[in-house]
């Protein structure tokens, strides 16, 4: 593939975020309880580029099918701040980069109900990215991405003690994820619009 730009995906700082949610109750939004971060140059995680924050979300119930450990930390989640409040702190993670999350759509919504004013100029989807670079895998869930290719070893070292469905974890995951990805022949010559012309449907221009 022809590249569109001189700067590869390689060259740059990228954010990796995720966040977990509370899932939808009937009378209560969904709202996020976890943030994390990390960022990636020169196609390598930035170990000492890690954010993360549990979120207020007050006394509200939780879907019971929502995953992380939200139930041991609801004392913690009444102390926490919300996320609007912690613009400050996000911003440097947040302006003038790409950012990048494993199946994008929950953090996009995440982050405009909080940022309204804040829109990021690209969005990077590691599901849509791998399901690219290997469509023959029998899931594309993170986890089961980070254990078929080898990755979960690499997450665990830079944060141990962690789990899926933790947000640094799994922002962690997405960031070496996409590592990897950027690391695959041909790919370390890709520019940022050459991956979103990835993540389109094949067949589309």
């Amino acid at each position: 593939m022809r590249t569109t730009h001189m700067i590869t995906a390689c060259d740059i700082v990228i954010t990796a975020i995720d966040f977990e949610g509370t899932g939808a109750v009937r009378g209560y939004p969904d709202e996020p309880w976890q943030i994390g971060l990390i960022q990636i140059h020169k196609g390598q995680v930035e170990t000492s580029r890690i954010y993360e924050s549990l979120l207020y979300v007050g006394d509200r119930p939780f879907n019971r099918y929502a995953p992380g450990r939200h139930s041991v930390l609801r004392d913690e989640l009444k102390q926490a701040s919300t996320l609007p409040s912690l613009w400050p702190e996000v911003r440097p993670y947040l302006s003038d980069v790409p950012l990048a999350a494993h199946n994008v759509a929950t953090e996009q919504r995440y982050l405009a109900t909080a940022f309204p004013l804040h829109v990021p100029a690209v969005w990077l989807d590691t599901l849509k990215l791998t399901k690219w670079a290997y469509p023959t895998l029998s899931s594309y869930k993170l986890e089961d991405v980070l254990r078929v290719l080898s990755l979960e070893d690499r997450v665990c070292t830079i944060i141990p003690g962690r789990e899926p469905h933790d947000a640094l974890y799994d922002a962690v995951g997405c960031a070496v994820l996409l590592c990897h990805l950027l690391q695959q022949p041909g790919w370390p010559n890709l520019s940022v619009d050459d991956l979103l012309s990835l993540q389109k449907p094949k067949g589309r221009v």
